[in-house]
């Protein structure tokens, strides 16, 4: 068994995290031409990652709870076997329902992972440490959605786009065997928890009643909502509308995930320094600025991959030090029901980001008006509820305590 606090628990926690991006991420370069060998509309194909979403936010409403009663490593072990059979499901699909429905299960099993190493993360390296370790986790996993779209495009061109599903089944089944033989269990019995409904319940009512909490979340989650938003429209846009290669779009999906890779490294190196929410107030406007400048160039008729990518570069900068700074605010007051808010956390970041790129699918017209409008307004969305919902909070605060000192 591996040292809870060691570098290679660490590793190991990220490589659970990465089964979420490498399961939306893998098959982008794919799904047009999905659409074509399943004989389904764009719409429908961009469904399975709306449909992925929407049961990843499910999900995570009771792999948490269950996990502070049972512990992180066995539901985990759980989850990572489902995802295994949903996996062949989707390799094996004749037609877009199975597809969809191998797509739900997956994610019903996938969530276990992103949700579970969040919460070990906490109960092993405590409030202040966590945001750190979470923004290392960040930079490492970052290396799942660079490589994602380039191995997906690869596989697709070689042995078609069922392959995917194969290489995430032989994935799911390696991150079995290290739960069962290496990993260890993060949760100590005496912070166990009840998982009667009751207890459940309350611990959504407690935490939902922080406005700590849910300025955290909803800062993660609209800025989340906008990446998603990139993640269901950026193949057809870039690929079908502006006649990108998918390898080429491989490529730049990697000069993206650079940024974020960049955010999340600055968002390490300078958590001591600065603290949370200098840095979140800097991502937030980070996030604005790239979202806005992207809506505006395609308002403006500027139809060039560049004018999508860089400033989606500058958004994912923001997002980089958003992510793991807004989840360790959100967990940081809550070390005794630490997986059910790393639950709730992530079904409202999963849930807004099911709706926005749902939307964006609902009303793409062949062009990037939809998605890049749906990015420019997630950025404006994030620095909003940082403004209105966190800082404000703080500042409240401030100035209640300098009025008693006085």
């Amino acid at each position: 068994m591996l040292r809870p606090t060691s570098a290679a628990t660490v590793a190991v926690l990220a490589a659970l995290t990465a089964l979420g991006p490498l399961a939306t991420d893998m098959y982008l370069p794919a799904m047009p031409a999905m659409a074509e060998a399943l004989g389904a509309s764009p719409e429908r194909v961009q469904l399975t990652l709306s449909v992925y979403m929407a049961g990843f936010a499910l999900a995570q409403l009771f792999c948490g709870p269950v996990s502070d009663r049972f512990g992180r490593r066995p539901v985990m072990i759980a989850g990572f076997g489902l995802f295994l059979v949903a996996s062949l499901l989707c390799a094996l699909a004749p037609d877009i329902e199975w597809l969809l429905l191998g797509r739900f299960l997956q994610a019903l099993g996938g969530a276990a992972g992103p949700v579970l190493a969040r919460a070990a993360v906490r109960d092993i390296h405590g409030p202040v440490e966590a945001g750190r370790v979470l923004s290392y986790m960040a930079s490492v996993m970052a290396m799942a959605p660079a490589l994602a779209p380039i191995v997906g495009a690869g596989l697709l061109t070689t042995f078609g786009w069922t392959a995917i599903f194969w290489l995430l089944a032989g994935y799911a089944v390696l991150m079995l065997a290290i739960l069962a033989w290496w990993l260890p269990e993060p949760l100590p019995a005496e912070r166990r928890q009840s998982i009667a409904p009751g207890a459940i319940l309350a611990n959504y009512r407690m935490l939902l009643g922080q406005r700590a909490f849910v300025g955290y979340t909803l800062t993660n989650a609209t800025a989340f909502a906008g990446m998603f938003a990139f993640l269901s429209g950026s193949s057809f846009v870039l690929i079908e509308y502006l006649g990108v290669s998918p390898g080429l779009y491989g490529v730049l999906f990697t000069l993206i995930v650079g940024g974020f890779f960049t955010g999340s490294m600055l968002s390490g190196r300078y958590s001591r320094r600065l603290g949370r929410d200098r840095l979140l107030s800097r991502a937030t406007l980070l996030c604005a600025l790239g979202g806005v400048t992207m809506a505006a160039l395609a308002l403006l008729g500027v139809h060039t991959a560049w004018a999508i990518i860089l400033p989606h570069i500058v958004y994912m900068i923001g997002f980089g030090i958003v992510m793991p700074q807004s989840m360790a605010g959100a967990l940081a007051p809550n070390p005794q029901c630490a997986g059910s808010a790393s639950s709730l956390f992530g079904f409202l970041q999963m849930t807004i980001a099911a709706l926005g790129g749902a939307m964006v699918g609902q009303f793409h017209d062949g062009t990037s008006l939809a998605m890049t409008l749906a990015i420019g307004l997630s950025g404006v969305l994030a620095l909003a509820a940082y403004a209105r919902l966190v800082k404000a909070r703080q500042t409240h605060d401030l100035a209640t305590d300098g009025s008693h000192a006085r």
